[in-house]
C-alpha cells in the first residue's frame, strides 16, 4: 500500500494530461452559443458616427444581416476588415459592435480602412457584448429577418468561412 502512494502524482499528471490534450483540440471556431435561435438581446446604444442617435435591437427587422463584433485593439479584426468591405460592396447588409474600444480611435479605422457596416453601435462598457456572449473579438453572428440569431462564428471571417458556413446560412435564410 506504501509503494501505491508514489503513484498518486503520476496518475493525476496522466488525467490532467489527457483533459489538457483534449481542450487543446477543441475548434475554438465552434463555440456554443446560448443565443442559438433565440432574438438579438434588447439593447439601446449610440453609432459610431452619431453618439446622440441611439438605436435598438429593431434594426434586424426586415432583412438577413451579419452583426459583427470589432475593435481597433483586435488584431484579428485588422485582418478580417478588408474581406467585410468586399462583403459589404456585395451587398450583404454588416452592423458592427465596436466593442470595448475607444470612440475616436474607431472612427479613424473605418475612415482609413473604409467603413463596411450599414451602422456600428458603440458598446463602451461591454454590456451588449456579455448579453451576447462574446468571447472575445472578432465575433460574427447571422441574424434572420425577424431579428433572431441562427450561427456564431468566432474568429476572422475570409472567403474560406463565407462561403463554406456563413453564405449557405444567410441564403438559406433569405
Amino acid at each position: 500500500m506504501p509503494r501505491l502512494k508514489l503513484f498518486i502524482p503520476l496518475i493525476v499528471f496522466a488525467i490532467l494530461a489527457v483533459l489538457f490534450w483534449r481542450g487543446l483540440s477543441l475548434d475554438s471556431t465552434r463555440m456554443p452559443s446560448a443565443l442559438i435561435d433565440k432574438p438579438v438581446p434588447a439593447f439601446e446604444l449610440p453609432t459610431l458616427k452619431n453618439e446622440n442617435q441611439l438605436v435598438g435591437r429593431d434594426l434586424f427587422k426586415d432583412q438577413v444581416s451579419l452583426l459583427n463584433i470589432w475593435a481597433t485593439w483586435c488584431v484579428s479584426c485588422r485582418v478580417e476588415h478588408p474581406y467585410l468591405v468586399k462583403l459589404a460592396q456585395a451587398g450583404v447588409p454588416i452592423y458592427g459592435v465596436n466593442y470595448k474600444d475607444d470612440v475616436i480611435a474607431a472612427r479613424k479605422w473605418l475612415q482609413d480602412l473604409h467603413d463596411p457596416y450599414v451602422l456600428s453601435v458603440v458598446d463602451a462598457d461591454g454590456r451588449l457584448g456579455i448579453d451576447l456572449g462574446v468571447f472575445g473579438a472578432p465575433e460574427t453572428y447571422v441574424v434572420d429577418r425577424a431579428g433572431v440569431i441562427r450561427y456564431k462564428h468566432v474568429g476572422v471571417v475570409d472567403e474560406r468561412i463565407w462561403q463554406q458556413t456563413l453564405k449557405p446560412i444567410v441564403d438559406a435564410l433569405r
